[in-house]
This record gives C-alpha cells, sequence and structure tokens, in this order.
C-alpha cells in the first residue's frame, strides 16, 4: 500500500497519476475528498482528514508501506515560526510510519549544510532533522526554484512583458520541474529494493540567472519579456500588503536572500533532471499565457 498525502497538490496529482493503474495499491489522505477528480475517488483508498493528525496518520498508515510526505504551506496569515509548521505537521507521520517500518519519501530543500540562516528553506532541514531522528527509512528529494513559480507571473507577463522577483539578476538560480519531481517520487514508491536513509537532489540541467530565463521566455512567446530584480525589503513589504503575516513575510525573505548568497550550492548535486527550462516555457508556459 502506498499513501499519497496532498493529492490534490502539483506535485502529489501528478504522483497519483503515475502510480493509479501501476497494480499497486493506493491510498490519499484528503482534508476534503470532495475536491479529489472521479477517478482518484474510484481507484484509491480515500482517509479523509489532515495530514498533520496524529489518528489521520494512524488511520492511514494502516498496512501502508510506503509514504509520500510533502508538508503543504502555512496559512499566508498564520503567525507561528515555519519551523513549528513543518514540525508540528510532520512528528506523528514520521513517529508512525519509523514504528511500523513504513519508508517515506519526502519533499524538502536542496542546500543542506549551508551555514546561515535561510528563512522558510531552514524550516524545511529542520523537518529534514527530525525525520532522520526517528530511524525511518527514507529519501528526501532535495530541490532547488520550481519552474512553477514563474506562473504566478503569467498575468504581468502577458500585459506588461515583464516578470519580476527579489533573486539576484545575474546568479545563476538552478531550477526544477514538478513534473520531474512527480517522476522520482513515483519511481521511489514503486521500487521495494531501496532502504536506509539518502538525500536524493533533484536539479534540471540548466543554470540560468533570471536575466537569461527572460530571454528563453521571449524567444519562447515570440516577443519581449524582461525581469526586473525588486528589492529585498520591498518583497518582503509587498508580501505584508497581500495579506501575509509579517513573520511569515520575514522567513520568506530570509529563504530569498540565501538563495541570492548560493544556499543551493552547499550541497553537491549534477543536474540529473530531463527538463529543461526552454522544454519547460514551451509545454507549461507558453499554454498558461495563452489560456
Amino acid at each position: 500500500m502506498i499513501v499519497i498525502t496532498t493529492p490534490t497538490g502539483d506535485i502529489g496529482r501528478q504522483i497519483l497519476d503515475r502510480l493509479l493503474g501501476s497494480g499497486e495499491a493506493v491510498r490519499v489522505i484528503a482534508r476534503d475528498s470532495s475536491r479529489l477528480p472521479d477517478h482518484v475517488r474510484t481507484q484509491a483508498d480515500v482517509v479523509e482528514g489532515s495530514h498533520a493528525d496524529p489518528n489521520t496518520i494512524a488511520k492511514a498508515l494502516q498496512d501502508a508501506d510506503q509514504l509520500f510526505w510533502l508538508v503543504p504551506p502555512a496559512d499566508f496569515q498564520d503567525a507561528k515560526p515555519a519551523r513549528s509548521h513543518y514540525l508540528d505537521f510532520t512528528r506523528a507521520a514520521a513517529r508512525e510510519a519509523a514504528s511500523r517500518n513504513v519508508r517515506m519519501v519526502h519533499v524538502t530543500s536542496l542546500g543542506y549544510g549551508y551555514g546561515g540562516e535561510a528563512g522558510l528553506l531552514s524550516a524545511a532541514f529542520g523537518m529534514d532533522e527530525l525525520i532522520e531522528s526517528t530511524g525511518v527509512q527514507y529519501r528526501a528529494l532535495a530541490l532547488p526554484f520550481f519552474m512553477e513559480n514563474i506562473l504566478r507571473q503569467a498575468q504581468p507577463i502577458t500585459q506588461q512583458g515583464v516578470f519580476s522577483m527579489a533573486n539576484t539578476a545575474d546568479r545563476p538560480l538552478p531550477t526544477v520541474a514538478t513534473r520531474d519531481v512527480a517522476a522520482a517520487a513515483a519511481a521511489l514508491l514503486l521500487d521495494t529494493a531501496w532502504s536506509g536513509q539518502a538525500r536524493i537532489p533533484l536539479v534540471g540541467p540548466d543554470n540560468l540567472t533570471p536575466d537569461a530565463m527572460a530571454g528563453i521566455i521571449s524567444e519562447t512567446l515570440g516577443r519581449p519579456v524582461r525581469y526586473e530584480q525588486v528589492p529585498l525589503s520591498g518583497f518582503q513589504a509587498r508580501l505584508v500588503q497581500l495579506g501575509a503575516s509579517p513573520s511569515l513575510a520575514r522567513e520568506w525573505a530570509g529563504m530569498v536572500d540565501a538563495q541570492n548568497n548560493g544556499i543551493y550550492d552547499a550541497e553537491p548535486h549534477g543536474a540529473v533532471c530531463a527538463t529543461g527550462f526552454r522544454d519547460w516555457c514551451r509545454n507549461v508556459l507558453k499554454p498558461a499565457v495563452r489560456s
């Protein structure tokens, strides 16, 4: 039995698409089962509830062999520190999985070993240490910047020919596409041979700066698109204006600051994923902008 968390999320739903029909029994944990597609409710066992809840986790892991684990983002207005959010969400699941000998495949950040504070990414590393401390067998998928983050910029790209972030314009930013993450996770969940504890960095074949990304976006869309770097302080203030709690905005800014200071270089990695940024722009961004 393979248990999947966040089955309606960008990564979770893609994993489900790969697992359903594989011959393996699949169970999903969902806060609201009505949001699940009909084919998922038909083909998978559904446990309704939060995967932060110990009782829900205990029920979901009965007779399970593998668990895909992803901590959802904190509520935008949540003032609780990100580290507490990650640890509180994960603690019961890691202990339950360890006690039942359920192997975990979980999503975390690339850059473990970075010497400074890294906001949201430090919280993810704290989760990693918690999982490891339980003795559970795991594979941690260590990820850099998601290409899909740029989808949030579809409107300004379309209307103004610009996308903006607080990441340094001329510093390479390693990226990964969620479809490659889902493919790697599904393969591990179907593989019964691995054991022990290990991290698996997943990084795309490119090492582009945001300025270079803008150039590829321009070529793909057939019209000029430029990158605009916004000050980190302005980025943080804008998050608060949009409704984020000051603590969440501060930790989000801390993440971007760490990216600008090379956090992803702190953990050895190579280009191991197939999807390049140009392919992603053609197959994902271009249809999104046109719609």
